[in-house]
């Protein structure tokens, strides 16, 4: 039995003559807050849908030391999986909403999601459509939290929200649910707001992992130097893998490169991680 929550070697899906997941190798350990990180196309999704058995794809995969592909149905009973936490029919009222969660998934604790929605100011009779985008947040985030889940994959879950409530889901979603047991798998775009929560980022792009590192790897490993016009030429002799202009100033990014070398240089700092996306996604290093 690994001790892995997911184990991927030579993970590769192809639609026709395109190929969507090309030989991926990963591993996401217990108690991780991952961040799948790529472009539209980038291979993302279907990387989630191969982990969630909803698709055939070759090579070795293995969630919870199961195989999607034949024990899904006994996957899914410690795996849950939200798309867009601002999407539930307009027509259902809360009450239906816990009935319907309760009758699908195993793991459901109807105590556990009440006791979250009494902090609202939710009624079990109100319907979807008479509700802020706010109270919709809050009871989809009651539903998934009050599921015992081994893995929690979020899919561009707050898509539809506004930064307010986008925050919110992120902070609920730590304090309440998330412990080291658990394992969080995210894809979105926004990466400004999820990289607080993150303990792992992946990036994906065209089907390969571009890079797959722990935060704290990519603290070490990844610097910025703002560098005024006198020394930028020194700056680009040490290879940067980036750079960009900033108020009469360059920033330079480095990967691997010594933080003494280049403190002389100019004022140091750890990339933000949508900087360092941006710089991954120009394809600038191999």
């Amino acid at each position: 039995m690994s001790t892995m929550t997911v184990t991927a070697r030579g993970l590769s899906k192809r639609y026709g003559k395109r190929t969507a997941v090309d030989h991926v190798d990963f591993d996401i350990a217990p108690g991780r807050i991952v961040g799948l990180i790529g472009p539209n196309g980038s291979g993302k999704t279907t990387t989630l849908k191969a982990m969630l058995g909803l698709i055939d794809f070759e090579g070795e995969l293995k969630v919870l030391g199961l195989d999607p592909r034949t024990q899904r149905d006994q996957l899914m009973r410690d795996v849950c999986f939200i798309a867009d936490v601002a999407v539930l029919p307009r027509w259902i009222s809360v009450r239906q909403a816990i009935e319907f969660v309760a009758g699908v998934h195993p793991r459901f604790n109807r105590a556990k999601c009440e006791a979250i929605l009494a902090h609202t100011k939710l009624d079990p009779k109100m319907k979807v459509k008479q509700m802020s985008k706010g109270m919709i947040v809050q009871l989809h985030l009651a539903l998934v939290m009050a599921i015992d889940a081994k893995l929690l994959v979020l899919d561009e879950p707050t898509l539809g929200l506004d930064i307010l409530y986008r925050k919110q889901f992120y902070k609920d979603l730590l304090e309440r649910y998330f412990d080291d047991q658990k394992t969080i798998i995210v894809t979105t775009h926004q990466v400004e707001e999820i990289e607080h929560i993150l303990t792992d980022l992946m990036f994906i792009r065209d089907g390969k992992l571009l890079l797959q590192a722990t935060m704290d790897e990519v603290g070490e490993r990844f610097h910025e130097v703002m560098v005024g016009s006198d020394r930028a030429e020194a700056a680009r002799a040490l290879k940067p893998i980036d750079e960009r202009a900033v108020f009469g100033k360059t920033v330079f990014l480095f990967d691997g490169q010594s933080p003494e070398r280049l403190a002389g240089l100019g004022e140091l700092r750890t990339p933000g991680v949508a900087d360092l996306f941006v710089a991954t996604m120009k394809g600038t290093y191999a």
